[in-house]
């Protein structure tokens, strides 16, 4: 291994130590590109880091298959472990307030991983825990998700400055973290949405403010023209957890925003396809698609935790 690329990539981190992860934001651009290269060595088995004794907190009160396993996988792989905090099985789920929840966890665990609805909450648990908070994912945003994207495209084209990721569907919790970490990496985000379903606004606003003109973010309602050129398409399920009763309805209006095999076309010759899971093929995405030379979604699923052990090992001063 490289001393001196070991020493550089924990000087970039060393900030993280003890620090919540609670947006795409709370990452500099350095930092991000720092937690992609550990990662990547992790994947390659060519570093090892040792967190033993740590422990984990996983709160989710929505489901999860890929967020909870990797968090899991990470931590064991660190050395370390990880307890399982429902709502079934605590007091939460008896009225006890965060306020106090948090306090109390934070003398037992060394970090919090949190998956919630409410970004509040969230916000909530970081203000009174005395141990990192990490975002597990809200409806505003998820993102661990763009970390391992990122990564995946990095291990694709080997360089993340000026490519072009074009995001087609809801303009959701995803895209919101993926618009915040692309504009401080320098990747241009492109998002097409149905009309009404566009990413937040102040999100956007966010975004560009913190790009410094290092990556051009566009939102339209036009896939055919979004997708022109692309680097990555990146699309995610129409109709999310709480949506259940939109179905039909969503189903209609985001007619011509799936991502197949004519899409994929008008992309750059190279370009890849991404998706978080879980996917409804046939909707969304086309099952030759998914299946395709152009699909790295289990790539990208597998960088989850990758990216996740390279965060875990920062935030908990494993460097």
């Amino acid at each position: 291994m490289d001393i001196s690329s070991t020493r550089s990539l924990s000087r970039d981190l060393a900030d993280l130590t003890g620090k919540d992860f609670i947006s795409s934001s709370d990452l500099n651009a350095n930092q991000i590109n720092s937690l992609i290269e550990l990662a990547i060595k992790f994947k390659k088995e060519e570093r090892r880091i040792d967190l033993a004794n740590r422990v984990l907190g996983l709160i989710f009160s929505k489901a999860s298959t890929r967020t909870r396993v990797s968090f899991q996988v990470a931590m064991t792989r660190l050395g370390a472990q990880t307890i399982d905090l429902s709502n079934q099985s605590t007091q939460l789920g008896r009225g006890e307030t965060i306020k106090d929840t948090a306090r109390v966890l934070s003398r037992y665990c060394d970090a919090l991983a949190i998956r919630t609805h409410n970004n509040e909450e969230l916000i909530e648990y970081a203000k009174w825990s005395t141990k990192p908070v990490i975002n597990a994912l809200t409806d505003l945003e998820h993102p661990c998700q763009a970390l391992a994207d990122f990564m995946t495209m990095q291990e694709v084209f080997g360089d993340l400055q000026g490519l072009t990721l074009t995001y087609v569907g809801d303009g959701n919790n995803v895209v919101h973290s993926l618009i915040i970490m692309g504009a401080l990496i320098g990747v241009n985000i492109r998002v097409a949405c149905p009309k009404g379903f566009e990413p937040l606004p102040s999100v956007v606003e966010k975004a560009r403010s913190l790009s410094g003109f290092k990556s051009n973010i566009d939102i339209s309602n036009n896939p055919l023209e979004a997708v022109k050129d692309s680097h990555a398409i990146y699309t995610d399920v129409w109709v999310s957890m709480g949506q259940e009763e939109q179905k039909q309805e969503r189903l209609k209006l985001f007619k011509g925003f799936s991502l197949d095999s004519d899409l994929i076309k008008l992309a750059d010759d190279k370009a890849i396809v991404l998706h978080c899971l879980p996917a409804h093929r046939g909707e969304e995405i086309s099952d030759e698609l998914m299946e395709s030379k152009f699909s790295r979604i289990f790539d990208q699923a597998e960088n989850r935790l990758h990216t996740q052990q390279a965060l875990l090992a920062a935030l908990l001063g494993g460097l």
